[in-house]
C-alpha cells in the first residue's frame, strides 16, 4: 500500500492539484479500497475535530504578524541595519541576507514569508553591486529556511498540535540549532568568498557611528520577538496568546514608524487569510488522510516493514532520514510533515527517542526540502523576485547550504543535547 500511496500522491501532483485537495483525494481512495469501514461517515467528525483547536489560531496570528512588518517597512530598515554591520565579512551584502533571514525568522514562523521578504528587499541590490547571482539568491532562499526553525516556527507549532508535545519545549529546542545554522552559513559564505573573491561583491566597510545608529531599527524586530518568547516563558500566555499580542506589538511599531495605514492593513489581513486557507486546507485534508490510514493498517504495516529490516534504532534513524530526503524532492515541506508525523514519530518513539529530539531533527530535514528541487518552495520564491536569469542559478546557489544542513542532520544525531539542553534546562 506504501507504493500505491505515493505514486498516487506523486501522481496528482503532477496534475498541478492543489496538495490539501491531493490529501483528501487519496483519503478518500484508501476509504474505497482499503478499508473495510465507511469512513467517510467521520469526515464532518475528523474535519471539525481537526479546526477546532485554540493551538491552530496562532497560525493566523504568526502569519499576520510577519504581513505587518513586512508592508510597514520593517524589514526593509532591518535589512540596511544589518547590511551595516556584516558587510565587512568576505561576502559583503550576503551576510546581510542570512542576518536579515535570521532576525525575521524570530518573528514570521514562516519560511517562504521569510524569503519573500529578504528577496524583495535585498535583490535590488544584488546587480547594482556586483554579486554573483547564484550564492546571492542562494543564500536568500537557504536563510528563509530558518523561519521554520528559530521560535516562533509554524511548523513546530503544527508539529506539536499532531504530536501533543509541548510547544514552548520545540521553541526553545529549535533555537541553538536556528542560530548554529545561521552561523555556519555565514562561515561557509566565508569560506567561499576567500577562496573565489569575485562571488562576492564589494565589501563595505561603516563608520562606528553608522553602526550604532543602525542599532536603533534593529530595536523592533529584538522588541517583538522579546515580548512574544518572553511572555511565553515567564509563564504569562500560552503560544496562542502571545502570538495576539505579537500582533498588538507589531501594530504600535508600525505606528510608530509611520508604517500604519488603511491600505497596508487591508492588503496584511488578505494576505493573512490566502496563506491561512492554504495551510489549513493542507492541515485538514491530512488530518483525513492519516485517519483513513491508520484505519487501513498503514502504520502497521510500515512498522512491520522496519521491523523486518532488523535495524538498531540508529538504523531506523538512518533509514528516516533518508525517507525524509528523498521525499523532500517530490512533496511539499508542509503537506510531508502532516503526512509523515502520525506515522513516523510513534515509530521512531518506540525506539527510545525523544519526540522533541525528533521533531526538531525533522524541521532541518523540511529545511532541506525547501530548497530542493523540483519542488522546493523557496527557489520559485526567490526566482520570483528575480525577475531575470534562470531558476537553475538559485538551485546552484544552494548546494552549500544544503550541505550545512547534512552537517548538522549528523551533529543532531551524534549530539541530540544540541536540541534537548535547552528545553531539559528550562523548559520545566
Amino acid at each position: 500500500m506504501i507504493g500505491y500511496l505515493t505514486l498516487g500522491l506523486l501522481g496528482l501532483l503532477s496534475l498541478s492539484i492543489p496538495v490539501g485537495i491531493v490529501l483528501f483525494l487519496l483519503g478518500f481512495g484508501i476509504d474505497f479500497f482499503a478499508s473495510p469501514f465507511p469512513l467517510i461517515k467521520g469526515l464532518g467528525n475528523q474535519v471539525w475535530s481537526t479546526s477546532n483547536n485554540a493551538t491552530l489560531i496562532a497560525i493566523p496570528f504568526f502569519v499576520l504578524l510577519g504581513e505587518i512588518l513586512v508592508r510597514s517597512g520593517v524589514a526593509t530598515r532591518t535589512y540596511a541595519a544589518l547590511d551595516r554591520w556584516v558587510s565587512w565579512l568576505p561576502g559583503g551584502l550576503v551576510h546581510a541576507n542570512i542576518a536579515t533571514a535570521t532576525m525575521f525568522s524570530a518573528t514570521s514562523g514562516s519560511s517562504v514569508a521569510t524569503a519573500a521578504t529578504v528577496a524583495t528587499v535585498a535583490m535590488p541590490q544584488a546587480e547594482k553591486l556586483g554579486y554573483d547571482p547564484k550564492l546571492f539568491s542562494g543564500a536568500i532562499a537557504a536563510g528563509g529556511t530558518l523561519g521554520i526553525m528559530i521560535p516562533p516556527s509554524i511548523n513546530l507549532i503544527v508539529y506539536g498540535f499532531l504530536t501533543q508535545t509541548s510547544i514552548p519545549r520545540l521553541f526553545l529546542a529549535g533555537l541553538v540549532p536556528g542560530i548554529a545554522l545561521a552561523i555556519a552559513f555565514m562561515l561557509v559564505t566565508v569560506l567561499i568568498c576567500t577562496i573565489w573573491p569575485k562571488l562576492g561583491g564589494q565589501r563595505r566597510i561603516f563608520g562606528l557611528d553608522q553602526m550604532l545608529r543602525a542599532l536603533l531599527d534593529l530595536l523592533p524586530i529584538m522588541f517583538i520577538f522579546g515580548v512574544i518568547i518572553g511572555s511565553i516563558y515567564q509563564g504569562w500566555a500560552t503560544p496562542t496568546e502571545a502570538a495576539a499580542v505579537g500582533v498588538a506589538g507589531a501594530l504600535l511599531i508600525a505606528g510608530a514608524f509611520a508604517g500604519l495605514s488603511w491600505r497596508m492593513m487591508v492588503d496584511s489581513i488578505l494576505g493573512t487569510i490566502k496563506i491561512t486557507s492554504m495551510i489549513m486546507l493542507v492541515v485538514l485534508g491530512a488530518s483525513f488522510l492519516n485517519f483513513t490510514l491508520a484505519a487501513a493498517g498503514l502504520g502497521r504495516e510500515l512498522e512491520g516493514f522496519l521491523a523486518d529490516l532488523g535495524l538498531s534504532p540508529l538504523g531506523t534513524i538512518f533509514v528516516v532520514v533518508l525517507i525524509y530526503i528523498v521525499l523532500g524532492f517530490f512533496i511539499e515541506t508542509l503537506s510531508l510533515m502532516v503526512v509523515t508525523i502520525p506515522i513516523i514519530v510513534p515509530i521512531i518513539v518506540a525506539q527510545g527517542y525523544d519526540p522533541i529530539w525528533f521533531g526538531i531533527l525533522m524541521i532541518v530535514l523540511i529545511e532541506m526540502a525547501l530548497i530542493t528541487p523540483p519542488v522546493g518552495l523557496n527557489l520559485y520564491v526567490v526566482q520570483g523576485a528575480r525577475k531575470s536569469g534562470t531558476m537553475t542559478e538559485v538551485m546552484l546557489g544552494t548546494i552549500p547550504y544544503v550541505g550545512v544542513m547534512l552537517a548538522m542532520v549528523a551533529a543532531l544525531i551524534a549530539a541530540p543535547s544540541i536540541a534537548l539542553y535547552l528545553p531539559n534546562t528550562f523548559g520545566g
